[in-house]
């Protein structure tokens, strides 16, 4: 299939999701645009959120980690499943009691508005590294496989797909990209089926014999008994749970489409049957995964990681296949960057400018501080996309699990600390100090680990280690409550 084509399909797509975008958004205001007039169907939300929180890493990452690590990363998917649970029942009823616009009002409630701004300045952060780092991996599959050929520059690929993120989420925000999400996780999943099914029946294998295939490689080994290293079983599951209740329950991203939902039932109910749901998809990835590597050996292709499935499914599988990775692709990657520009904005204009209580400017100026903010946020993604681009790692995934180590842990034992202690903190910024030092002391540890204690990696729990140093500092900074 040649790269104009393809391109041509990357443009009638966008024009589908306007078309979306452009339906959804009629007579949107600002809550519309922050959590949607908290009229969402919790059974689009469920499905919606698998293609946010799934995303081009899972799409093209996840298969790419089977030839080193095998179906280890199911081990991380155990831990995620937990921590879904965890956030049903622990998070959102904390959210709903509150009747939150933005999940970082807590911290204001419980610890004063430092700790709030420290939040969701935590937030920014993460969100803008993690998005970006999903969203460089897509366009640069773009880039190298279509764009390239057509002689058009990586910076101005970036610059318009970025565009079009921007025009389909600018007036409706959430209320938007709960439908267009839901197309987008729909395409995606097809494009994940219609893959595996096709593979499998180009090596003339069953399921069954699939399997066996795949275990003679030792690809189906999922759990690692070394302590030491950095993907030890409890390390990996552990972690993985504590990655979820950061990136996803206590990220305003994720929260804002729950916090949509009509009521708090509805919200859980869309949380157990996502988790239920997200495990099936990321073993289907894996499992991908290990059929590539079969192919590629079939073939005596030699690439591996993150190149892997493109280069199959775009030189090595039939056009019509190569059609079905394309919107697949596609439809991993706008929601990993639509939701969060909504989300970012949503959050600098609430948390940070407080615009919901600025009584000197109207409905009118609200929203033009908005639309300004989120195009600031555009702007930004621009930047961090082509600092990835420089970067060029072939790993993506590890990057955002490590990423979401240092600046999720913070955020994580801010809430665990409010939720399970009662204990006041010092006013000031002594909140501030403690956030910021945590990471620190995390990125200390973690270089030296192995030399300090005797070959030891820190790997995925890297997130709980900073929860506690953050936990830690709190209480050295509290005192007993009175109430207590």
């Amino acid at each position: 299939m040649s790269a104009t084509l393809l391109f041509s399909l990357v443009i009638a797509y966008f024009l589908v999701l306007l078309a979306v975008a452009w339906v959804t958004s009629r007579n949107s205001n600002n809550d519309s645009f922050s959590i949607g007039d908290r009229n969402s169907n919790w059974m689009l939300v469920a499905f919606g959120m698998i293609g946010t929180s799934l995303s081009g890493v899972t799409f093209v990452s996840v298969p790419g980690t089977v030839g080193g690590s095998g179906f280890a990363y199911m081990q991380v998917v155990i831990g995620y499943f937990i921590g879904y649970f965890i956030v049903a029942f622990i998070l959102l009823p904390l959210y709903y009691r509150l009747h939150l616009t933005s999940i970082y009002h807590y911290l204001e409630q419980r610890f004063g508005l430092v700790a709030y701004k420290t939040g969701a300045l935590f937030f920014i952060i993460s969100r803008t590294l993690g998005a970006t780092a999903r969203l460089y991996l897509v366009i640069n599959v773009l880039q190298l496989f279509i764009l390239d050929n057509l002689h058009v520059p990586f910076w101005v690929t970036t610059f318009v797909i970025l565009l079009m993120i921007l025009l389909y989420t600018f007036e409706g925000g959430v209320k938007t990209i709960v439908f267009t999400d839901t197309l987008q996780t729909t395409f995606m999943l097809l494009g994940l089926v219609v893959c595996i099914v096709y593979i499998t029946r180009s090596l003339g294998f069953s399921f069954g014999e699939t399997m066996s295939a795949l275990n003679a490689k030792g690809f189906t080994r999922i759990f690692n008994p070394d302590v030491n290293s950095g993907g030890f079983w409890l390390k990996q599951i552990l972690g993985g749970a504590f990655i979820t209740v950061g990136m996803t329950g206590l990220d305003q991203e994720l929260m804002q489409k729950n916090i949509s939902v009509k009521n708090l039932g509805d919200s859980q109910k869309n949380m157990v049957s996502f988790s239920i749901v997200l495990v099936l998809v990321n073993f289907l990835c894996l499992l991908l995964g290990g059929l590539l590597y079969l192919f590629a050996e079939s073939k005596q292709i030699g690439i591996k990681g993150d190149d892997l499935f493109p280069t199959v499914a775009l030189s090595y599988l039939p056009p019509v296949i190569s059609f079905v990775f394309i919107i697949g692709l596609i439809s991993a990657l706008f929601p990993s960057a639509d939701g969060a520009l909504t989300a970012l904005t949503s959050s600098f204009c609430i948390d940070l400018l407080g615009l919901k209580k600025r009584e000197d400017l109207d409905e009118k100026g609200k929203t033009k501080t908005r639309r300004s903010v989120h195009l600031t946020f555009t702007v930004v993604f621009f930047l961090c996309v082509m600092i990835f681009k420089w970067i060029d790692n072939k790993s993506i995934i590890d990057i955002i699990l490590k990423i979401a180590g240092y600046t999720y842990g913070p955020l994580l034992g801010l809430f665990a600390f409010g939720i399970f202690s009662k204990r006041p903190v010092k006013q000031g910024y002594a909140v501030l100090i403690v956030c910021l030092a945590a990471p620190v002391i995390c990125y200390i540890l973690s270089d030296n680990a192995a030399r300090w204690f005797n070959g030891f990696q820190i790997g995925i729990e890297l997130l709980i280690l900073n929860a506690l140093i953050t936990i830690a500092g709190l209480w050295m900074i509290s005192k007993k409550s009175e109430l207590s």
